[in-house]
């Protein structure tokens, strides 16, 4: 079936474009269906609505810079891990946001926190809040480079400006004196104004430790983790089960 040259002209003026392709297929079913001019028009116009909503999501997600594209329904539960199922199911309501509360997975290497950290911020992006995923090493990396290039207000304010900053790997080498401060500076920032997620193989109070000024270690983490959803996972490591095998043990199954 084609279509009116005039027609295409005015949906291209429109920036309604992308609707041309299924618009013969529309106009079939609008006749098979005898659908009036308001239903007709309709119909169109939800197309256009649900193909813009999920470019919007897409450019979002990709903004916020997850490293994989999970979902809590694809975490694996047959692994032996332990963890408050109900505490994280309610997490996944993303009233924490809301209410500009922070949540903390704690575990061993390989137990599925940074997996669950980005399946809870992919739930966020999907909720149409801002989300931004770093390491931590890389997030504090960043804002050192910044000051010796002269745009650290910049980049700190990139970092203050998501609903949800999740930071991967929180803990893994002892902070600088000045990784300290910019640490301390961005929690005290987006504290009550926005959330964080954090992960880290360290138990909380471990954490004093890895600041070089135990008085900006305190007054950060007073902000920072009490008060916060905490979620220690225990167990194997999740990522054991997929390592490769040798071929003999896969044909034992």
């Amino acid at each position: 079936m084609s279509l009116e040259a005039d027609l295409v002209a005015l949906l291209k003026r429109l920036k309604l474009g992308q609707t041309i392709p299924t618009l013969p297929d529309r106009l079939a079913l609008a006749r098979a269906q005898k659908l009036d001019y308001a239903a007709f028009l309709t119909l169109i116009l939800a197309d256009e609505v649900q193909r813009r909503d999920a470019q919007q999501l897409e450019r979002r997600l990709l903004q916020a810079g997850f490293e994989e594209r999970v979902t809590l329904a694809d975490f694996d539960w047959t692994t032996s891990i332990q963890l408050d199922r109900r505490h994280l199911n309610e997490l996944f309501s993303l009233q924490f946001l809301q209410r500009k509360e922070h949540v903390l997975f704690i575990g061993p290497v390989g137990v599925g926190k940074t997996f669950l950290a980005q399946a809870l911020g992919a739930a966020a992006t999907r909720a149409a809040h801002s989300v931004l995923f770093r390491r931590a090493d890389l997030l504090l990396r960043e804002l050192g480079q910044a000051r010796a290039d002269h745009s650290f207000e910049a980049v700190f304010r990139r970092y203050l400006a998501p609903d949800l900053l999740v930071l991967d790997d929180f803990g893994l080498h002892r902070l600088t004196p000045q990784q300290s401060e910019d640490l301390y500076a961005l929690i005290i920032e987006r504290h009550r104004r926005s959330s964080f997620i954090v992960t880290s193989n360290r138990d909380v109070s471990e954490w004093v430790g890895l600041f070089a000024d135990p008085i900006l270690a305190n007054s950060a983490l007073d902000r920072l983790a009490n008060g916060a959803h905490q979620l220690v996972i225990e167990g194997p490591s999740y990522r054991a089960k997929l390592a490769p095998r040798p071929p003999s043990e896969a044909s034992m199954e």
